[in-house]
């Protein structure tokens, strides 16, 4: 008897933090003393659910290579200049260095500082002709199927930071192919933003105004060496027209955002607009010092992804690591701006190859389908077992409804995601857990066709049945576990809700049903079983 109310005790503890982690899903609001000492995850419904985005996207990898073999000229640049080797270029041509020496300079000794300082570089084309030496190297082959694999995974890593900042729950990110990113986003409801958002590359740059130039002899044509002319391209938030300036500025990059560790979302009290205010590590906050500090009354321009946010004027050095990045922003456009900078920029562009979006009418389609044939199914298997096995069959509808509580309640605990394979899996189960109540059935009624005592039938039923149950459903548990490991997407959804369906029908057929016949042989004195 005393075991019979330890049982009872822990099927209505599972029962109750069923309840419990399932009510936020059932009830819209809850009282604010609810989430200080319940949980309030809700369940998340899948994309094929609730609608949202799905888009495909398409790292442009040979931009990493290019981008790879631009640092490295820079870098053969440094190190012939340290060890005092003249030369006439170094540049990038395409995913190739070009090194150009002048006639009668000896090549050997460019190419044993190659050799030891830039072992990933090899030499595919050499010209000694009569007015320079002209050498083309390239990247090895290993060297670059290595930065493409790189890319791709800082890409989505980039990407899965950028989204999680944007407050998107649930969001399946995940690559396609050698260089294709798949990202599902659940309820966006404004799919532009969103592309916008992963799509930037956000290369933040710190370079100089050239001011000693004409700007307008360099619209001209006649753009002195080692300047670019970039533009400012900013949209009026009210009236939406878009106005562009042209700015003369020095390439070379004195500072990049590499260096940010914090980007957030201020508003200046003198106009009342949002800008961004940044934060540089300590390595960062010393460049920033000595740049600001070499370039004292010289204009410094903000430039993110080829555009030119800003171009103040230095009035001082700046010390402490902080910049501001000031433009006509409104508010998304300001907070977005800061999302991309604090998870950092892409390695690479991003192409859109595949943009869907799933109207909510049509998660709200599948919930409705799903859910009525979950009814209907969980209804007729009811009557059924009612009319079939008598109380036996009353038994294990209270069984089945446990069962369903404990799976949803499973979701809403670990926040998973339901989506549409999920509902099958979990109508499956709710035959799996039937079949597991007749398999005990069966045997009890056998036992009691042997002249057995009702008490004895039960006892030597859930004994004979027991081991077939667990047999039949941890085979199942384990092709499941496959299923979530090896996966993706709806198939893990449909992993998840089966092995939840699995573990809760093997608790409420094997045990939960045994607490209730128990209870009724022992405590009600039953005489006659009907099963």
């Amino acid at each position: 008897m005393k075991n019979l109310k330890w049982r009872s005790l822990i099927v209505l503890a599972v029962l109750v933090l069923g309840l419990i982690y399932l009510l936020p899903t059932l009830v819209k609001e809850l009282p604010p003393w609810w989430t200080r000492v319940f949980p309030e995850d809700k369940i998340h419904l899948g994309l094929d659910l609730q609608g949202g985005m799905h888009l495909v996207l398409e790292v442009q990898t040979e931009k990493a290579v290019e981008n790879t073999a631009q640092r490295l000229a820079q870098e053969i640049k440094a190190q012939l200049r340290k060890s005092h080797v003249r030369f006439r270029k170094v540049e990038r041509q395409g995913e190739n260095i070009l090194v150009v020496l002048a006639k009668g300079q000896q090549w050997q000794p460019v190419a044993g500082i190659l050799k030891e300082n830039f072992p990933m570089l090899e030499e595919k084309k050499r010209d000694f002709g009569s007015e320079s030496i002209q050498v083309v190297l390239g990247l090895q082959e290993s060297q670059i199927r290595h930065i493409k694999k790189l890319a791709v995974d800082q890409g989505l890593e980039t990407i899965r930071n950028r989204i999680d900042q944007f407050g998107v729950s649930e969001p399946d990110i995940r690559t396609q192919g050698e260089d294709r990113i798949l990202v599902q986003l659940p309820g966006i409801k404004d799919p532009q933003r969103a592309v916008n958002l992963i799509g930037k590359t956000a290369l933040l740059e710190f370079k100089l105004v050239d001011e000693k130039h004409s700007l307008q002899d360099a619209l001209r044509g006649k753009i002195p060496p080692g300047d670019k002319i970039y533009e400012s391209r900013t949209v009026d938030p009210v009236t939406g027209q878009v106005h562009r300036t042209q700015y003369l500025l020095k390439d070379q990059t004195l500072l990049t955002g590499q260096y940010i560790t914090d980007a957030e979302v201020r508003i200046d009290r003198q106009y009342n607009r949002p800008y961004v205010a940044l934060s540089f590590d300590d390595r960062g906050a010393k460049l920033f010092e000595r740049l600001t500090g070499e370039h004292v009354k010289e204009r410094l321009a903000i430039v993110l992804d080829g555009n030119v946010y800003s171009a103040p004027v230095i009035q001082d050095r700046i010390s402490g690591g902080r910049a501001v990045i000031e433009g006509q922003f409104t508010m998304d456009e300001a907070r977005d701006l800061a999302v991309v900078l604090r998870a950092g920029s892409l390695p690479a562009p991003v192409k859109v190859l595949e943009e869907r979006t799933v109207g909510p009418s049509l998660g709200k389609d599948s919930i409705r389908k799903g859910l009525f044939s979950m009814a209907v199914g969980g209804a007729l298997v009811v009557v059924f077992m009612a009319v079939y096995y008598g109380i036996g069959g009353v038994i294990a509808d209270f069984a089945l409804v446990l069962n369903i509580i404990l799976i949803m309640a499973g979701l809403a605990g670990l926040r998973a995601t339901l989506t549409l394979p999920g509902i099958a899996g979990i109508i499956l189960t709710i035959g799996m857990a039937v079949d597991a109540n007749v398999l005990i059935f069966e045997r009890i009624r056998e036992e009691l066709r042997l002249g057995k005592t009702p008490r004895a039938a039960v006892d030597n039923g859930y004994g004979r049945a027991t081991l077939t149950i667990l047999d039949a459903n941890v085979t199942t548990l384990i092709a499941a576990v496959v299923l979530f490991q090896f996966g993706t997407g709806p198939v893990r959804g449909f992993a998840v809700t089966l092995s939840l369906g699995i573990v809760a029908s093997m608790f409420t057929a094997i045990f939960g049903t045994r607490v209730v016949f128990d209870y009724l042989l022992q405590k009600r004195r039953l005489q006659k079983l009907s099963v």
